[in-house]
C-alpha cells in the first residue's frame, strides 16, 4: 500500500511544565519562550510548514491562556499562515495521554513533535518513507546519531526495524541513536493509549516489540530548550541553523514543459531531473521556491484555484522523493487580460520583481545566498532586480545542470 506523502496536520504536545528552567517558565510557557526575537514556537511551526502542514494542534494544559495568546500574535507574521487549534487537557495527563485527550481533533494521519525540541533535518525523507510503509506498520520515528545518549537512551532497530528501546545506555555505553521526538502516526495509535501515559515510556517500547514501528534516521542541527545552557545556545545557534539560503525557480519551462498555459495535470510533464533536482538542493539545506507567471488565468484558461490545485499535486511528487517546494508565488494578472478582473500591470509579474521580493521578506532571506535558475530572460530581470543571482536554463536534464551550482 502506498500512501500520500503529504500530511496536513501536525500535532504539537505543548503542554510540559518547564521545570528545569526555573523563573524562565514561571508565567511563560516553555514553548513560546523567546529566541533570537521570536517564540521558539514560531520556529518550529515555520518549519514544519516547509513540508506542506496546513494545520497545527497544540497540545496543552499548563498556562494555556497565556500560549493561547502568543500564538496568536505570531500567527500572521510566519511566512505562511497555518491553521493553528489547540487541545486543553483538564488535567497533567503524560504525552501520551495529551494525545488521546485530542483524539476528536486529529486527522487519519498527522505528525506528532515536541514544542520545546527541533531538528532541522529533512522531514520529507521521513514523509516518503511513511508513505511506502506496509500496512502493518503503524507508526514511524525520526531518530539522530549522537555521541552522549544518557539523557535520551537508545533505539535498537535492524534497518528501519525498531524492536526495543533503553530508557538509559546499557553500562559502559554512551553513543547511540535515540528517538528525536518527531513522528509520523495514524489513528491506530489511538487504541494504545490510556488516559494518564507517557508515550516515550509506556507506549512506543510495546509497539517495538509487536513490531509496528519503523525508524528514519536524519541529520541537521538539533537544539532542545529544556535546559538553561541550551536555552541560551538557541539564542544564536537556531536562528542560523534555520535563516536557509534559497533556490528559486520558474515553474513553465524549468520544471515542467512548456507548451503553453499548463494548468491541469493531464497536460503537465515533469522536465527531466526536475523532481530530484529539487530533492537534492533540500538535501543540501535549501530553501526551494516557485515563481510563476500564470497569465492563463488572466486569458481564462483556468482559474486560481486550478494554480494552487497544480503546485500541490506537485508539492506531493516532490515530497514522495524527499524534496520540498516550501512554499509559492504566482502572477494571475497581465495587462492585456481578456479578463477585465486581470487587466492590469502588476508588481509581480516577471520581470517585476514582486513575486522574488515577498518571498525574500516573509522568509527572512539573505539574497547573497539565493539564487534563480528561469529559462526566460525576463526570469533573470526579475532577479536582478530582486538582488539575487540567476541561471539560464535552456532545457535538458534540470538535476544536471543544478549540480555544479550547489557544489
Amino acid at each position: 500500500m502506498t500512501r500520500p506523502a503529504t500530511i496536513r496536520q501536525a500535532a504539537i504536545l505543548a503542554g510540559g511544565l518547564g521545570t528545569r528552567l526555573g523563573a524562565l517558565t514561571a508565567t511563560t510557557p516553555k514553548p513560546v519562550l523567546p529566541v533570537a526575537g521570536r517564540p521558539f514556537l514560531a520556529w518550529l511551526i515555520r518549519e514544519l510548514s516547509r513540508y506542506g502542514v496546513e494545520e497545527v494542534l497544540l497540545l496543552c494544559g499548563h498556562l494555556s491562556t497565556r500560549l493561547r495568546d502568543e500564538v496568536a500574535a505570531f500567527n500572521a507574521g510566519l511566512p505562511r499562515p497555518l491553521i493553528i487549534r489547540f487541545s486543553e487537557e483538564p488535567a497533567p495527563a503524560g504525552t501520551g495521554g495529551a494525545l488521546l485527550h485530542a483524539a476528536a481533533l486529529l486527522d487519519e494521519r498527522f505528525l506528532l513533535c515536541n514544542g520545546d525540541s527541533i531538528f532541522a533535518c529533512n522531514l520529507a525523507e521521513l514523509l516518503a518513507d511513511a508513505a511506502r510503509d506496509a500496512p502493518e506498520v503503524q507508526g514511524r520515528i525520526v531518530t539522530r546519531r549522537v555521541p552522549d545518549a544518557s539523557r535520551a537512551g537508545l533505539v535498537e532497530s535492524v534497518g528501519d526495524h525498531i524492536f526495543r528501546f533503553h530508557e538509559r545506555p546499557p553500562v559502559g555505553v554512551t553513543e547511540g541513536t535515540i528517538n528525536a521526538g518527531i513522528y509520523v502516526f495514524d489513528r491506530r495509535i489511538l487504541a494504545e493509549l490510556r488516559p494518564v501515559c507517557s508515550l516515550e515510556r509506556d507506549i512506543l517500547p510495546a509497539m517495538a516489540e509487536r513490531g509496528v514501528l519503523r525508524a528514519t534516521e536524519g541529520l541537521g542541527y538539533f537544539i532542545d530548550i529544556g535546559v538553561p545552557a541550551d536555552y541560551a545556545r538557541a539564542q544564536t545557534e537556531l536562528p542560523a541553523a534555520l535563516r536557509r539560503p534559497a533556490l528559486f525557480l520558474d515553474r513553465d519551462g524549468v520544471l515542467n514543459h512548456d507548451h503553453g498555459h499548463v494548468g491541469t495535470r493531464d497536460r503537465f510533464i515533469w522536465i527531466d531531473g526536475a523532481i530530484e533536482a529539487v530533492a537534492r538542493a533540500t538535501r543540501a539545506g535549501r530553501h526551494v521556491f516557485i515563481v510563476t507567471n500564470q497569465s492563463g488565468v488572466a486569458r481564462g484558461f483556468y482559474d486560481e484555484a486550478a494554480v494552487h490545485e497544480l503546485i500541490g499535486w506537485m508539492r506531493g511528487e516532490i515530497l514522495a522523493a524527499g524534496g520540498t517546494i516550501d512554499d509559492y508565488r504566482y502572477c494571475p494578472f497581465h495587462p492585456e487580460a481578456p479578463l477585465p478582473a486581470y487587466r492590469r500591470v502588476a508588481d509581480c509579474r516577471k520581470p517585476a520583481p514582486g513575486m522574488i521580493n515577498d518571498l525574500l521578506a516573509r522568509w527572512q532571506l539573505d539574497p547573497a545566498q539565493c539564487f534563480l535558475i528561469g529559462d526566460q530572460v525576463t526570469d533573470l530581470q526579475a532577479a536582478t532586480a530582486a538582488g539575487i543571482a540567476s541561471h539560464h536554463f535552456s532545457g535538458g536534464d534540470l538535476d544536471a545542470f543544478l549540480r555544479p551550482l550547489l557544489a
